[in-house]
């Protein structure tokens, strides 16, 4: 390392040149990385002209499934949301659920495969890969295709074809106007909560399931306008069918400690159960991979399971909000919810493991609030004095098997709490949704909501973390003591210098200065490499482009960003109060060398108090 009269020399600090005008550079880094701006506004007027329009679409839909199941089931005309368990068919009903499946197949076999299944997977795999453009035909054969699944006595909810057909919306939307894929994620997500606010009138959960399961991350930008679609859903659903909960129940009392005990054991129950009914889907699509005919006809034969079931059991079919309600409320008794729990499991894992189109939602809700309502009854019964309330047991147990099979914890709760308004659940709905995410993630790396697409290579994050970059500011981790060039130095001179293989000639980049110290670029030691060069030019000739640099109250990660962004592997660090002064420089090996204190913080196992102290 040389010293001050010798080249190159270690700077502590070194006026930079006026004409690069650091403090426009550094003004402009802030106005770069401001979690909110004026675009927010836009984008949230725009995801509440969406949420309205995502209402009225879901109204739509459930009007055409009504419509649907009329002219299946009883021949006759009406929009109303009518169940098919009331039909009169006879050993006919197992036909209608075939003949809704052989034209999904159909619509998916020359419309778009994109339309089989659920729908969140493949709004989550479009955010992930495909910077959230989901092809505009998936607007309208969705929510087509799914209402014809479900009008013809599909297992499944309105629900998750309503979601995606909003996210399909969103991005349908987004795609028309000029904005980042950013922006485009989160009129998808505004668009997909929206969908699920109209159908349960759930706002809040609604907002959540968005964070947990489709932007990936908790940022003002995106959130505002979700949670600002969703009160418009909301709203537009208010008028159009009243503002009454989803799942009305008569008021339940405050748990005990020992019911509360036990709701949490319902929990890790559940946990099982869900992880059992994750496997148990994928298996049978697996199943069905292996069949000698095109996957077109699946959703024929899972057609067949479903009309079976149904014959014997009219109540799996169709969507079956009633079911829930009864379950929830006490009015099925034990011997029909044991079997609506099997029987619905069965013909939903069948015709969803088919590849038909419908949603996960409402047969989840079905199966774990009969389960619930089962074991709620066995418990009263058998154990009193832990004071079971069967209807708390149904409501925990059908949150907790969505949170164990989706992971989506915090929806999980806050649904079952709006869509029922009965706020003594709360306490038991987060202990036993935490208790059935436990056991879930213990037993299950992935979830029924992203084991197809990790199948297909897609890593999907589960953990939202804030970002430990953005916790560390520049100050506390550049390099202060900087080796730099003398921009008179010649190339011959460098090369030799470099050539010794001292201390300081280990750097990738060098600051140059000039004859005032003022710092006029950065060079690397490649520049040097080029056998083309003559000699006797000085190392001025080499610079391409003023200085980039970034202050030191900035943050590492919009260090980090800075660097992609002009394709550099070096910053220059300037002072707050000094911008036209260099105080160090940061690169990339410091950006990482920064997550030492993470990786510490997370493995590293001790003891602070209790130790006793070392010996002197």
């Amino acid at each position: 390392m040389h010293t001050e009269d010798s080249h190159p020399n270690t700077r502590a600090s070194a006026p930079i040149a006026p004409s690069l005008d650091p403090t426009l550079a550094a003004a402009h880094m802030s106005r770069q990385f401001r979690p909110l701006d004026r675009r927010v506004l836009w984008i949230s007027f725009v995801a509440m002209l969406l949420g309205a329009a995502v209402a009225v679409v879901a109204k739509l839909l459930t009007a055409l499934i009504g419509l649907i199941t009329h002219i299946a089931f009883y021949g006759s005309w009406g929009f109303d949301f009518v169940s098919p368990a009331g039909n009169h068919l006879g050993k006919w009903v197992i036909v209608v659920p075939v003949i809704g499946g052989l034209i999904v197949g159909v619509m998916a076999r020359w419309g778009s495969r994109a339309i089989r299944g659920h729908g969140i997977p493949e709004a989550m795999e479009q955010i992930l890969l495909n910077e959230s453009r989901i092809p505009p035909r998936i607007t309208w054969l969705k929510p087509v295709s799914s209402a014809i699944a479900i009008g013809t006595g599909g297992p499944f909810g309105a629900e998750g074809p309503i979601i995606a057909t909003g996210g399909a919306l969103g991005s349908l939307v987004a795609q028309l106007m000029r904005v980042t894929a950013d922006e485009r994620k989160t009129l998808l997500a505004s668009g997909a909560a929206a969908g699920m606010a109209a159908v349960f009138s759930a706002p809040i959960s609604a907002v959540l399931l968005a964070i947990e399961l489709l932007l990936f991350e908790r940022r003002a930008r995106s959130l505002i306008p979700v949670a600002l679609a969703t009160t418009v859903g909301t709203g537009v659903r208010y008028l159009l069918e009243g503002n009454q909960a989803m799942f009305p129940m008569p008021d339940i009392a405050t748990p005990t400690l020992p019911a509360l005990g036990a709701y949490v054991v319902l929990g890790l129950i559940i946990g099982v159960v869900s992880v059992g009914i994750t496997k148990l889907t994928y298996a049978i699509e697996d199943g069905f991979e292996k069949l000698p005919i095109h996957w077109m006809w699946w959703p024929a034969l899972g057609g067949i399971v479903v009309g079976v079931v149904g014959y014997f059991m009219p109540l799996t079919l169709g969507v079956g909000y009633s079911n829930i309600g009864a379950a929830l409320t006490g009015q099925i008794g034990l011997g029909a919810m044991f079997a609506l729990c099997l029987l619905k499991l069965l013909s939903w894992s069948v015709a969803l493991g088919s590849g038909t189109s419908g949603g996960t939602l409402a047969p989840l809700f079905t199966i774990g609030s009969t389960l619930g309502g089962v074991l709620g009854l066995g418990l009263a019964a058998s154990v009193p004095w832990l004071h079971i309330d069967p209807r708390m047991a149904a409501l925990v147990c059908m949150a907790a098997i969505f949170a164990g099979a989706s992971r989506a914890f915090l929806t999980s709760v806050v649904f079952a709490f709006e869509t029922t308004q009965q706020p003594h659940g709360l306490l038991p709905l987060l202990g036993a949704c935490a208790a059935a995410y436990l056991i879930s993630g213990l037993l299950m790396r992935n979830t029924i909501m992203t084991e197809k697409i990790a199948r297909r290579g897609v890593r999907v994050p589960s953990d939202y973390a804030a970002d430990y970059l953005d916790q560390i500011l520049v100050r506390d981790a550049y390099s202060r003591n900087v080796v730099s060039l003398r921009a008179n130095q010649t190339i011959a001179d460098i090369r030799s210098w470099l050539t010794s293989a001292g201390a300081t000639t280990k750097h990738q980049g060098f600051p140059v200065l000039d004859e005032q110290n003022r710092l006029l670029g950065v060079v690397t030691r490649r520049h040097f490499y080029d056998a083309a060069l003559d000699d006797e030019a000085e190392v001025r000739s080499l610079i391409q482009r003023g200085p980039l640099v970034v202050r030191e109250d900035h943050t590492l990660r919009e260090a980090a960003d800075h660097m992609v962004e002009t394709e550099v592997g070096r910053l220059v660090v300037v002072g707050k109060d000094a911008p036209h002064r260099m105080i160090g420089i940061i690169t990339r090996g410091d950006l990482l060398a920064a997550h030492a204190k993470r990786l510490k913080e997370a493995r590293q196992v001790s003891r602070h108090l209790g130790n006793k102290p070392s010996a002197n």
